[in-house]
């Protein structure tokens, strides 16, 4: 009974962890999501599709975060101290208007991502189509990452 506490005590504090860690680097918090998934998955800490779902929905989450906070700021846009200029707002605007809401399939992206999906905040994208876009690019983001694990793991196990 005890060790089976102990199992899933690990089992779901990995997925924490995990959840977490996805959560932080998808805020400001400069961190790697792919090292915490990967590490989680070389240790078979949970089913590859379970750490996927996890490590997505935190990250998505983190970036849902970013977009609030860029909803919230606006109304202070107009002070002095505010960081972005009216300048800076209309260009991103005017990328937003190029590209569409499609250019958050990289939000993913480090340094990048972050300021875009704080830029469809303060800009009002809709709720709705941030999220699926958002999920579909950090979900193939993480495709990726665990099929190249899958990949290169062998290389560091073979005994």
């Amino acid at each position: 009974m005890e060790q089976a506490f102990t199992h899933a005590s690990e089992f779901w504090g990995a997925l924490g962890g995990l959840f977490l860690w996805s959560f932080l680097a998808s805020t400001l918090v400069p961190i790697s999501s792919e090292v915490a998934l990967s590490a989680a998955h070389a240790v078979a800490a949970a089913p590859p599709l379970i750490l996927f779902a996890v490590a997505t929905s935190g990250n998505v989450c983190g970036a849902l975060v970013n977009w609030l906070l860029g909803v919230w700021c606006l109304r202070f846009q107009h002070r002095r101290w505010f960081p972005v200029t009216p300048v800076q707002m209309q260009k991103a605007r005017d990328r937003f208007a190029r590209w569409g809401g499609w250019i958050l399939l990289f939000s993913w992206i480090p340094l990048v991502g972050d300021p875009l999906t704080f830029a469809a905040g303060a800009l009002r994208y809709p709720l709705a189509r941030f999220l699926i876009v958002v999920t579909i690019g950090k979900a193939a983001r993480y495709a990726a990452v665990l099929w190249i694990t899958e990949l290169v793991l062998p290389i560091f196990t073979a005994s």
